[in-house]
Parts: structure tokens; C-alpha cells; sequence
């Protein structure tokens, strides 16, 4: 197929290469020169432009910061630039409003559309091996499966338009309150004068166990190879984790739902964020409970 990706960051740059590994015809664009090198290099055509990228493209795949983005491409460009028969595919993290409303502008100017965000990070969309959450009607799903499948191992429909969206922010709302509970717990069985490996060995096949621990585990040298082995580098930003937190208490608010837990995971990444770490892996909020991160 002939698919237009825009953006093209660490998210977008690894899963373009991997369309293109699928025999896809990638015609990229952002507005990063950097980033459209890595890309060339990856295999991809280089677009001067979304207009460029999307004209004669059978899909269109969008990877962008934040809602207000994936609003302007899509209505100031792509609506207007791509053929009524052209698939669109975003799948930037925003909030479940927006995505909705995207959609359904694109559903009255007669295009198929799904909202299909990721799990996985950096590395994942590198090595292809992505979740897609996706919304969108199940025609528009099943066009855009094996697209997202060369991607990534599952693409799962949540339901509407939207629906992946709102599956997203609470995956990642659950994983930022995982990442903290887990985090606090290991630092308190650390000055109980437990030893993190026995400790570990302990959690890891008892009740308290959990992916943030026996997946991800935020200590050095403790359980399987994770971003703390690398100084917390790699891996998932806190920032944008800091991010997906304040999507899910928009979310929250709107929907009229208690998420107390949800809350406090924010105000603690809020923290570590303003410690100036929110470049370093959202695992890195152990520092900061071990005290070995300024918190303001």
C-alpha cells in the first residue's frame, strides 16, 4: 500500500521503518530535518509536506504530541488533501474528546477513520512488537488491522471511535499508580533493612506482585534487563507519562468518575517532573521516593 506517515519522533520514526519492512510504500513528513533523515535511512520517501505525504496515499498514519496537533493536520490538511477512499489511522495519545471529534468530522466528510493508540514504547515500536487500542466503526477496523499489524504482535478494537483513546488513559493511568505503588513499596522494604533481591523474589510470586515489578522492576540489577539498569534512560518518559495522567484526570472530571489513586500517581510524577527528571524513564520516581531526587 501507499501509506503517508506523519510524525515522525521516537514513536513514529521506529513503526514508519517497520511499514516499510512490511513492503509498505512510505512517504513521510515532519517537521523535524533530523527526523526525516532517520527516516529516508529506514527506507521511507521523504514528503516536503502533509499535502505531499497524503495525495496519493491509500492510508494515512499520524503519530503527533498532543490533540490540538492531530485537530489541525487532520482539519486544516489532510480532510482537505486525501482522497474520500483514504484510511486514516491516528495513532497519537490525546484526549477521548478530541479524538471523537476528529473522528466524526471525518466520518461526515466521508471517511474511514480509527483512533488507535499504542502501548509499548521506544523500543516496542522499534522492534514492531506495539499494542493498538483502536476505536473506530469495525469496516474502518478491519481496513486499518493489518496495517497496525505490521506494527506491532495485538491490535485489539475497544469499540467506537474514541474508545481507544479512553483505553489507553486508563491503561497508563493504572501503570502510573503500579509504577508508584511499586516504587514506595521497594524503597519501604529497603530501610526495613530487607535486602531488594530477597525482597523481590518474595513479591514477585505472592499477592503483591505485578508487571511494574516483575516486568519493569524500577531498582538496578533487580529482575529482568529495565530502564534502571540504564540510569532510567530509554524506555517511557515521565513527562509523557505526566502527561497520559492529566488526560485521565480530564477524562475522569468529565465522566464524573473517582479516580483517587489515579490523582495522587499524578501529583507524585507532578513532582518528579518539576525535579527537572522528565526526561529520564517514568520508573526513575523511585529516586525521588528514595530521596535521591530533589522533589519541589
Amino acid at each position: 500500500m501507499n501509506i503517508a506517515f506523519i510524525g515522525l519522533g521516537n514513536m513514529g520514526g521506529g513503526m514508519a521503518a517497520n511499514l516499510v519492512k512490511a513492503s509498505h510504500d512510505v512517504r513521510a513528513f515532519d517537521l523535524s530535518e533530523e527526523a526525516l533523515s532517520r527516516a529516508e535511512s529506514a527506507g521511507c520517501t521523504r514528503a516536503a509536506s502533509v499535502a505531499e505525504a497524503v495525495a496519493a496515499a491509500d492510508a494515512v498514519v499520524t503519530m503527533l504530541p498532543a490533540g490540538t496537533h492531530v485537530a489541525a493536520v487532520y482539519g486544516n490538511e489532510v480532510f482537505d488533501t486525501a482522497a474520500k477512499n483514504t484510511l486514516l489511522i491516528d495513532c497519537s495519545t490525546i484526549d477521548v474528546a478530541t479524538a471523537r471529534a476528529v473522528g466524526e468530522d471525518a466520518k461526515s466528510r466521508g471517511f474511514a477513520m480509527v483512533d488507535a493508540p499504542v502501548s509499548g514504547g521506544i523500543a516496542a515500536a522499534s522492534a514492531g512488537t506495539l499494542t493498538f487500542m483502536v476505536g473506530g466503526e469495525k469496516e474502518a477496523f478491519d481496513r486499518a488491522e493489518p496495517i497496525l499489524s505490521a506494527m506491532g504482535k495485538a491490535v485489539i478494537h475497544a469499540g467506537d471511535i474514541g474508545t481507544g483513546q479512553a483505553a489507553k488513559i486508563c491503561n497508563n493511568m493504572l501503570l502510573g499508580a503500579t509504577m508508584a505503588a511499586t516504587s514506595e513499596t521497594l524503597a519501604l522494604a529497603e530501610k526495613l533493612g530487607l535486602d531488594p533481591q530477597t525482597f523481590y523474589d518474595i513479591a514477585s510470586v505472592s499477592s503483591g506482585q505485578s508487571w511494574s515489578l516483575t516486568s519493569y522492576c524500577p531498582l538496578p540489577g533487580v529482575g529482568p534487563q529495565s530502564p534502571a539498569d540504564n540510569d532510567y534512560q530509554g524506555g517511557f518518559a515521565a513527562a509523557l507519562m505526566l502527561k497520559d495522567l492529566k488526560l485521565a484526570a480530564d477524562a475522569a472530571r468529565t465522566a464524573n468518575a473517582a479516580v483517587p489513586m489515579g490523582g495522587l500517581a499524578g501529583s507524585l510524577y507532578q513532582m518528579l517532573v518539576s525535579a527537572g527528571e522528565g526526561g529520564r524513564d517514568f520508573s526513575a520516581i523511585i529516586e525521588m521516593l528514595r530521596g535521591k531526587t530533589a522533589a519541589r
